[in-house]
């Protein structure tokens, strides 16, 4: 099984017997063979924890699991989409940017003040996300949705990156996450630019950022 990109809005998901991949409802553009679409509602590889954890973050993303033995092309919306392999580590990524995922992968669902504190919470309101995100663990593929692009930034702890958060799309490895002002309080006040914002990301790891600042 894996995820080939046809161009820059759709991927070929390869099914094999035995084998199961997950993509959002309503992502199937076309598919030859036998496979079957199953509406999902145990979330995933995370089970009922994970189904839990979305409803508890009002989770309005629903899932389809996909069987069978042929291949499948999934796109969504006319949005460009990106593919990431995962080799054993966590990515994190907002659930309405998932297009598909290997079952193969652990979904899972993580409090946003976990990695931050008050600032990640605070950082889950800029940004838009809520106070909990998407964690996908171990090895396989993910695709997923941004808009005019993805571009990988590595991050070493010799230089952190900053990020504008409506350009965030995930990350993984052993990263630490942190909100910051670009701009002092007083002048922020009354200002609603996310641009007074940065998420400053160190460590070690990668982030894939979108080349606009609109939302999904």
């Amino acid at each position: 099984m894996g995820f080939r990109e046809v161009n820059a809005k759709m991927i070929e998901a390869t099914v094999v017997p035995g084998q199961r991949l997950y993509s959002q409802r309503g992502a199937m553009l076309a598919y030859r063979g036998e496979v079957s679409f199953t509406p999902d509602i145990q979330g995933g590889q995370g089970g009922v924890m994970s189904m839990i954890g979305r409803r508890i973050a009002n989770e309005a993303t629903p899932l389809m699991s996909v069987e069978g033995n042929g291949t499948v092309l999934f796109g969504h919306g006319g949005h460009h989409v990106h593919v990431i392999e995962l080799t054993g580590d966590t990515l994190y990524v907002e659930a309405d940017r998932l297009l598909a995922f290997e079952g193969t992968l652990r979904q899972g669902t993580m409090f946003m003040g976990s990695q931050g504190g008050v600032m990640g919470m605070v950082r889950g309101q800029v940004t838009g996300q809520g106070l909990f995100t998407t964690t996908l663990a171990g090895h396989g593929a993910v695709a997923v949705m941004a808009h005019g692009g993805v571009f990988e930034v590595p991050i070493t702890p010799q230089r952190p990156v900053h990020v504008d958060p409506q350009a965030y799309v995930a990350h993984h490895g052993e990263v630490r996450n942190k909100l910051s002002t670009a701009i002092g309080w007083r002048e922020m006040v009354g200002r609603g630019s996310g641009e007074a914002f940065q998420l400053e990301l160190s460590g070690n790891g990668v982030v894939y950022v979108q080349a606009s600042e609109e939302k999904l």
